[in-house]
């Protein structure tokens, strides 16, 4: 299915809207009916009619049948935030005394949704190097029902072969899950590699503007009914008719943001890559990247996300150096229009916390859509900055000699 008809046009069925060019939001939350035959069919076809939006609404559907698209999926739901979309999806496959294997440093929550929640109800698991298909395999067990994904990761960005563990998953009758938000549906489609259940935190690049907060799973249509008619309907972390409106506007423009986001980070990744100051970089685009080649052949590019080590003695380096910045906004997220900055320092010293075992030196960079000589001008402001205060150091006696 064509691109630019999937953003554009797909499920809106203008007629429905008094041809309204962009779909009216429909803000309700109960959907009446003429008759008890009409309402018993729509009963009978709860996650297809509309009753009442914490199943289904038309303006969130129209938002669901794009995503699958995207996907390349028979089908599509969304959450209230990518961490709902996660543990819907994973919960929904699992029983006491299953087993999931997952790759090593998943995002945060999915690491807590493993180690904190499953683990009351008997779920076990074990992280995996998922760049070592001898190890993914080592790990599973009898009960191993479910293989969890995360390729690339978002702060090192390790990738797994996608065609290589779907092979060895169905070998060993497992379900294969991927959380693929740092590629978009634009950059990469594990579903075209077997991939069972695709998950994105929508609030990244899918809407793209930083004022909203969704997740979504696309899978099969016999997935996403069972998970629509248990967690959906069960637990009840449903997107809003209104945001859902934000998002499908987001939409219009992705394929513009991620291109703007991935050439400029691009020219980033070129220019921190030769800059004496940087240690090394780690950007699955770069040549430099330790898996480059399997970054070519399933990505079609690698957005807008991107780490560097500094080359800093002390975490004080580091710490100036972030101070310098004055055009990186410091925050957690990425994919929206602003250029962002994650230092690794920022989680060492936390009052009443052990330090993380993250090295301080390492940051992480999101590039917006701002014109990448003026953010390439901020960082080598910075990082002149940090070579006069290691000069200053140096040269400043040692009052105990």
């Amino acid at each position: 299915m064509d691109l630019d008809y999937i953003i554009n046009h797909l499920g809106e069925t203008r007629s429905d809207y008094f041809n309204a060019v962009s779909p009216p939001i429909i803000q309700s939350s109960n959907f009446a009916f003429e008759t008890l035959n009409d309402f018993r069919e729509a009963i009978a076809n709860e996650s297809k009619a509309t009753i009442y939006t914490r199943g289904n609404n038309p303006t969130v559907r129209i938002l669901c049948r794009k995503l699958a698209a995207l996907e390349s999926a028979e089908n599509a739901l969304v959450f209230a935030s990518g961490s709902a979309a996660i543990g819907m999806a994973v919960i929904s496959q699992v029983q006491s005394g299953d087993h999931i294997v997952c790759v090593q440093k998943p995002y945060s929550w999915t690491t807590k949704l493993l180690q904190n929640f499953l683990a009351r109800f008997g779920v076990s698991h074990t992280f995996v190097d998922g760049r070592n298909l001898a190890e993914i395999e080592a790990a599973i067990q009898p009960n191993t029902r479910l293989l969890y994904l995360e390729s690339p990761n978002s702060l090192t960005f390790e990738l797994q072969d996608l065609e290589a563990c779907v092979s060895l998953a169905k070998k060993h009758q497992l379900l294969t899950c991927i959380d693929n938000s740092y590629a978009s549906p634009l950059y990469q489609k594990p579903i075209e590699y077997g991939v069972d259940i695709v998950i994105h935190s929508g609030t990244k690049y899918l809407n793209g503007h930083s004022d909203v907060v969704f997740g979504v799973i696309c899978s099969s249509n016999a997935i996403i009914e069972k998970i629509f008619h248990g967690e959906y309907m069960t637990l009840g972390g449903i997107m809003s008719p209104h945001d859902a409106g934000l998002v499908l506007r987001g939409l219009r423009t992705l394929p513009l943001r991620l291109e703007r986001s991935s050439s400029s980070a691009e020219k980033i990744a070129t220019f921190l890559s030769t800059h004496p100051q940087v240690e090394s970089i780690v950007y699955p685009g770069h040549p430099s990247f330790p898996q480059y080649e399997l970054a070519q052949k399933q990505m079609a590019r690698s957005g807008g996300l991107l780490s560097f080590y500094l080359r800093a003695d002390t975490i004080e380096v580091s710490e100036h150096f972030f101070h310098q910045l004055e055009r990186f906004l410091l925050a957690v997220s990425w994919g929206g229009h602003e250029s962002l900055v994650l230092p690794t320092a920022a989680f060492h010293r936390i009052p009443g916390q052990a330090d993380s075992p993250l090295p301080w030196n390492l940051f992480r960079l999101y590039i917006g859509l701002e014109d990448p000589d003026w953010l390439i001008a901020d960082l080598e402001r910075a990082f002149q900055s940090c070579l006069n205060l290691e000069i200053r150091q140096k040269t400043i006696p040692d009052r105990k000699s």
